[in-house]
């Protein structure tokens, strides 16, 4: 048997982190900001990076193999809405080092999907564990603790996010920063980590958000419609955001702005239109 067929080329990828796609989670603070969360991509046009593997290597390099193969199969699954068949994989999957941060990441997924909050946060922790260098999964672990009312301890897994320089998307880990910063009360971190986030991506609607909201809740309103407008301008608009955008135009005085947004309200979103009424002021 010559040496080629001896070794076969599999597909893999040499930098997991990038093998995500975002997503948004509501974070439940008196801001109402999101932050952007990402996970293991079950998208079937990923098309990761070609290297070649020698099958009939070490007992490590078989393990490595496998445990691609399962995490393959729990993004499948997990894709498919089959939630414990991609956990049984995802758990197979840990057995390979080289991919065990991305399943433990996809575990946590499960867990927030089913509710159980602890157990994705030690999930998120353990990849972290795994990879504690990884802009990625030091943003998931972020994320995570400030939605669990650890917010100041969040802001440093978000600030080691950001000294990866191998991190693909530093304005998302500066737009969390600067949204966690609003819960965590460091104020003089806020401003300066959404506005970060802006200059690099100027469309980021998380930072748009919650710029808005703090800009509103320090009566800064012309500052805050603004944000609001590029808010609803750069995503979908979604009930809060529209409540946001009533709120403010009632606090500077123009009712018929008010009362366009609060008809857009009535009509996308008819159960949600009365959470929070006109006459509501920033605090």
């Amino acid at each position: 048997m010559s040496s080629a067929s001896k070794r076969r080329a599999v597909r893999v990828s040499t930098r997991l982190p990038e093998a995500v796609v975002l997503v948004f989670l509501v974070l439940a603070v008196a801001g109402c900001s999101r932050l952007s969360f990402i996970k293991p991509s079950a998208k079937s046009d990923y098309k990761p990076q070609v290297q070649t593997y020698n099958t009939r290597g070490t007992a490590e390099s078989r393990r490595n193999e496998a445990a691609r193969e399962q995490l393959a199969l729990a993004r499948r699954d997990y894709g498919a809405g089959d939630l414990d068949a991609a956990a049984s994989a995802a758990k197979a999957a840990l057995r390979g080092e080289a991919v065990a941060a991305d399943a433990h990441t996809l575990l946590a997924v499960i867990e927030d999907r089913r509710g159980r909050g602890a157990a994705a946060g030690t999930h998120y922790k353990a990849a972290v564990d795994r990879a504690p260098e990884s802009g990625a999964y030091l943003n998931n672990y972020g994320t995570w603790l400030c939605r669990n009312g650890r917010a100041v301890e969040a802001l440093g897994y978000f600030d080691a996010a950001l000294r990866d320089p191998g991190y693909g998307d530093p304005a998302g880990a500066l737009a969390n920063a600067g949204a966690c910063a609003i819960t965590a009360g460091d104020t003089a971190r806020v401003e300066r980590d959404l506005r970060a986030a802006l200059e690099r991506d100027p469309g980021n609607v998380v930072a748009l958000d919650a710029m808005s909201r703090y800009l509103f809740s320090q009566r800064r309103y012309f500052d805050a419609r603004a944000f609001s407008q590029r808010h609803l301008a750069a995503a979908p608009a979604t009930a809060a955001a529209l409540q946001l955008a009533v709120q403010i135009e009632t606090a500077l005085g123009d009712s018929g702005a008010a009362d366009r947004y609060q008809r857009r309200l009535r009509a996308e979103f008819p159960h949600a239109s009365n959470l929070q009424p006109r006459e509501t002021t920033a605090p």
